[in-house]
Parts: structure tokens; sequence; C-alpha cells
């Protein structure tokens, strides 16, 4: 293979960046992406198998729309939490969440993924969307060792994103990104390698196309001691 093959593309835009950005365009973003996104999503969601009274995070949760779907599937025995980087996102989330009734049932926090601010063993499950895949390689293992940290034992996790493979769509996708990182601020990313270099058990990988680019939606484990 060629360096091309195996590498992955940096992410160079700032986490400051990031945030400015991404608060700009909460209120518009389920026009430009939302729809486009949702199905793979709930996919990601259903692989993960929620059960009433279970403790679930989202990380990268946007404007809330699994947040929904997640605190109905655990039930008032159970609790959803999420952590976003943007405050803009946050706030147009708890709105939907209250909106639905919800609001008893979901703990929302603005941070960065890289330093969860919850305990250890805490949760069953873990839902990441079309997020890890904005972090910078150095950073993809210190968000999953995050993961690991935070969930209980046996505890699982479903990562959708933009899957690194041969193609076209790829490469044209890649050279965006790297001319233009502050409008296309998220690269394909090898998804299942990267969970089992952080010590997770992949039990179930999915491959889809999202507007010919590649999409793995991989559910995981928590590795066993």
């Amino acid at each position: 293979m060629t360096d091309d093959e195996t590498d992955i593309t940096r992410v160079v835009r700032s986490k400051d960046d990031a945030r400015v950005s991404y608060d700009r365009l909460s209120k518009w973003y389920d026009v430009i992406a939302g729809s486009s996104e949702r199905k793979y999503r709930d996919m990601g969601l259903d692989k993960l198998g929620i059960k009433v009274g279970e403790r679930v995070l989202e990380i990268g949760f946007g404007t809330g729309h699994s947040l929904v779907v997640l605190a109905h599937k655990v039930g008032v025995s159970g609790r959803v939490y999420g952590i976003d980087l943007s405050e803009g996102m946050r706030q147009l989330a708890e709105a939907r969440v209250k909106t639905a009734g919800l609001a008893a049932q979901v703990e929302l926090a603005c941070g960065d993924a890289t330093r969860l601010p919850y305990d250890t063993d805490f949760f069953d499950a873990i839902l990441m969307s079309f997020v890890l895949e904005l972090f910078d390689t150095p950073e993809l293992p210190v968000v999953l060792s995050e993961c690991q940290r935070v969930l209980r034992r046996h505890g699982r996790i479903s990562i959708v994103a933009l899957a690194k493979k041969k193609g076209l769509a790829v490469t044209l996708y890649e050279w965006a990104h790297t001319r233009f990182p502050g409008a296309v601020d998220c690269r394909p990313i090898f998804v299942q390698q990267t969970l089992e270099s952080a010590g997770f058990q992949v039990v179930d990988a999915t491959e889809m196309s999202m507007w010919g680019l590649p999409v793995d939606v991989v559910v995981a484990r928590k590795a066993l001691p």
C-alpha cells in the first residue's frame, strides 16, 4: 500500500474555531446536514440495542434528535447524557428535549470529549455519529480511551463515521478537506481499526455510502481485563 492508502489526513482547525463555527451553524444545521445524516445516525442508534433503565451518553449530540429517541428507549428509570463542543447546539438540543417532555431524563453539557466529565464505569452505552472523524489524529486514541474509562463492564459503543477506503470520492473529499479545512472540517478515518487499536472488541460492522463516500457503522464492546 502507498502512504495515501494507509494514512489519514490531519485536522488543522482549532477547537476554538470549531466551536465558533458550530455555534454559527447550529440554527441551520438540520437544513444543511440533518436529513442526509439521519438514516446513518438512526442505524448506529438502533444497533446499540438500548434497554429500559440504562445510562447512555451521546458525544456530539448536535441539535438533539438522537437524545429524544434515546430518552424514550431508556424510559423513566434510565438517563441520557450528552456532551457537545457547541453552546449553540446545546441550546437547540435542550429546547428539543423540553418540547418532547423529556427534560427530566436528559442531562446536557458543553465540553471536549478528550476530557469527559463523568465517573469511571458510569455508562452502559455511548453513541457517536459523524463526530469521531472531527478529532485530529493524535486525539482519536485519547477520545476512545475516555470512552473506555466511562463505560461499564460489557459496555458498548456505536460509531458512525466517514470511512477511509480506496476510491475517487474519498480522494476528492480529502483534497477538499486539506485545502478548505474550515468548510470541510472532518475527514475519513479507519473506523474499525481505530476502535480495535483502542482496545474495543468489534461485534458488528456495516458498510454504507453517502453521496459516494463510504460510511461505516461499527458497534464494539469494552474489552474485558
